[in-house]
């Protein structure tokens, strides 16, 4: 083992996630195999650390490890020479649906305040009421007529 190189632990532990997020990620193509000790031990190259940090960093923007293996593709490919949508197309991409999902909690939240401020505290009763500001109120009218 070179200084260069770390064992799954101490991989683990200095990108902040734990040995079965590893395998997992080397499972899904996400990390590369990694080469072995004599003794069987997997080594890591220490660039590892940061592979695994642009991983973990993409997750919390919202994008899926298999959006984030696209992603990974894509930049090796452009290192190679080989266009393709990178980041700023993926992010592009992804503000769209973030706003979509900001609209529809909003749209969420402006209703359960509007049913706290009817008092809406059966569901049942609710629904039967005409005041009722949830949206199956609506629905169910229709339904009955």
């Amino acid at each position: 083992m070179t200084r260069s190189e770390l064992r799954t632990g101490q991989l683990a532990g200095a990108a902040g996630v734990n040995k079965q997020t590893l395998r997992y990620y080397e499972r899904l193509g996400l990390l590369d195999p990694p080469q072995r000790s004599p003794g069987g031990h997997r080594l890591y190259p220490a660039e590892t650390v940061t592979l695994l940090r642009v991983i973990k960093t993409a997750q919390r923007l919202g994008f899926t490890l298999n959006e984030v293996a696209d992603l990974l593709d894509t930049c090796r490919h452009q290192h190679s020479g080989r266009p393709g949508a990178g980041l700023q197309a993926r992010a592009s991409e992804k503000l769209i649906e973030v706003e979509q999902k900001l609209a529809d909690l909003t749209v969420i939240r402006d209703t359960l305040g509007a049913a706290i401020s009817a008092g809406c505290d059966d569901l049942v009763a609710c629904a039967e009421d005409s005041r009722c500001p949830l949206p199956f109120a609506d629905r169910m009218a229709a339904w009955l007529r």
